[in-house]
């Protein structure tokens, strides 16, 4: 018996819609992780990309569990010294929304080629309107 592993060519790629509305932002994030990974595939393959397309709506409308709103700080460097800068969930959910989703799933994805691919797949939008109908994605519950 041979061991099956996926080629560029074996993954046929759909679009996803996850509409974000009341969702708790970790919860959500391993789902979307887990179909731009590819894991929900019988072809899943850990060193090919296998996973598919995944728009994420509403971004503007996650929630966090506790008080993580106050509480959870995301950090980054400009890479001068003294250029650390900090930001509050509350803080970054009201000035860019999409970035608390991006942050949550790029955390979970490989760290290195393959990962920075798969996080390409990956479309965040703070409202309900999105330019990738064209591509007829399919609802994905979280």
């Amino acid at each position: 018996m041979k061991t099956f592993s996926a080629k560029h060519s074996d993954v046929e790629r759909k679009w996803w819609i996850v509409d974000l509305e009341g969702k708790t932002v970790g919860r959500a994030a391993t789902e979307v992780a887990r179909v731009l990974r590819g894991k929900h595939k019988t072809i899943f393959t850990p060193h090919v990309d296998t996973g598919d397309f995944v728009v994420c709506i509403n971004a503007d409308k996650l929630v966090f569990t506790g008080n993580k709103m106050d509480q959870k700080i995301y950090y980054r460097h400009s890479g001068y010294p003294g250029g650390l800068k900090e930001i509050t969930a509350r803080e970054l959910l009201a000035k860019k929304p999409e970035m608390v989703m991006s942050l949550a799933v790029k955390g979970m994805l490989p760290k290195n080629k393959l990962g920075r691919q798969i996080f390409k797949k990956l479309k965040v939008y703070p409202g309900a309107e999105h330019p990738h109908a064209a591509q007829q994605p399919g609802t994905l519950e979280v």
